[in-house]
């Protein structure tokens, strides 16, 4: 009965004493906040990245599309791919371009006939395809897109719209051609 006593008052002793002692409390609290503060911080890079590479892909498609405006790719006879090696030189280095950038070029008689198609639908994502420059005073439009990979996708923040946890970015480039030889 006594040794029942003595390891009821040593439990009790010890509550005490971990209740009083404050040395891991700082452990404590950070695995409690520290977790969530993380991945808010990464998700806030990882959107201003996204950010920075959608300005990065529309610089790099007005670049792009000012060799259409002025009649150089025509001129040149510049193909869908060369266009588009043209527009992946331009990027910096943020982009697979090999796989994952795509490009369209339309042209059209006039603004009012301007009808571009969505390229997403549920999560599912169909890459448009053409190149049509055009000639001397048509509308072109050309339209750039790329699926970002997306990683902190957790506490509730997805940036991916599309499925595979993606994040379409896309660029658009509307104008009229020059007039000129071409």
């Amino acid at each position: 009965m006594r040794s029942r006593v003595n390891a009821c008052i040593l439990a009790a002793c010890t509550l005490r004493r971990f209740r009083r002692d404050r040395k891991g409390s700082v452990a404590i609290q950070f695995a409690m906040l520290g977790i969530p503060f993380l991945m808010m911080m990464f998700a806030i890079i990882e959107t201003a990245l996204m950010f920075f590479a959608t300005q990065v892909l529309e610089s790099a498609t007005q670049d792009s599309a000012r060799l259409i405006m002025t009649g150089q790719a025509q001129l040149g006879a510049m193909s869908a791919s060369q266009f588009k090696a043209d527009l992946c030189g331009r990027l910096a280095g943020l982009f697979d371009c090999t796989g994952g950038v795509d490009v369209e070029v339309t042209s059209y008689p006039s603004f009012a006939s301007i009808n571009p198609t969505n390229p997403l639908n549920n999560g599912v994502y169909t890459p448009p395809t053409g190149y049509s420059p055009g000639s001397a005073g048509q509308i072109v439009v050309v339209r750039t897109f790329y699926q970002w990979p997306v990683f902190v996708t957790g506490l509730g923040y997805n940036a991916g719209n599309i499925n595979g946890s993606k994040r379409l970015l896309g660029a658009v480039a509307a104008f009229r051609n020059e007039p000129g030889p071409f």
